[in-house]
């Protein structure tokens, strides 16, 4: 298999997490590819017509997108053990990364208003209403940062790949401030092995 990757996406660390964690990250190659919302790459768009990052090509030549996709399909050639099979347990899990990927949604588009976008186009508004929307989601995580435990599903490992992200690219924001019950299970759950082997600013194709 071939996944198209960038050290810095949250969402391509989740798709390798989730591999490590059903031991095939070996059957994983990495094609490492740079771009930005108006800076395409023409090999990626070949695979994927949206252009987007992480992308699957499966062993049969299929073409797999986006990371919720991808996750599944990777979970059901290990050990199954990332998405409960049915139930609440299931649902839960499933809200729990719908709401992770909210956060990382706002963390990127605020990023590329202020990155990407030129200086006197920017909007800081819209990156107001993007950081609100991603510590709105941290603060629903607090309340409920109790139920969390240690269990390693997609959605627990959804939201610390999420509070991740903001630690990597919004530090000066301090979510930690605003949840600290949520900041002592992050601090706690960021040790498993997959995770700390995955950390954006070590992670290499």
């Amino acid at each position: 298999m071939k996944l198209f990757f960038n050290p810095a996406s949250p969402y391509v660390r989740k798709s390798i997490v989730v591999a490590m964690e059903n031991g095939i990250r070996d059957r994983i190659d990495i094609a490492p590819v740079l771009l930005t919302p108006v800076n395409p790459s023409d090999a990626l768009n070949a695979d994927n017509p949206l252009g987007k990052i992480p992308a699957l090509v499966t062993d049969v030549g299929s073409v797999l997108y986006d990371s919720r996709v991808i996750c599944e399909y990777l979970d059901t050639l290990g050990e199954g053990k990332m998405f409960p099979a049915s139930g609440p347990a299931r649902w839960n899990a499933l809200r729990l990364q719908a709401l992770a990927d909210g956060i990382c949604d706002a963390a990127i588009l605020a990023r590329y208003e202020t990155f990407v976008r030129p200086q006197a186009l920017q909007w800081a508004d819209w990156v107001a209403a993007q950081k609100g929307k991603f510590m709105r989601a941290v603060s629903a995580l607090e309340a409920e940062a109790g139920t969390l435990d240690d269990r390693i599903d997609i959605g627990t490992v959804s939201v610390a790949i999420a509070l991740g992200y903001l630690d990597f690219r919004y530090a000066d924001d301090n979510w930690r401030a605003a949840a600290p019950v949520l900041a002592g299970w992050h601090q706690k759950f960021y040790q498993l092995d997959s995770l700390q082997q995955t950390l954006p600013e070590d992670l290499k194709p």
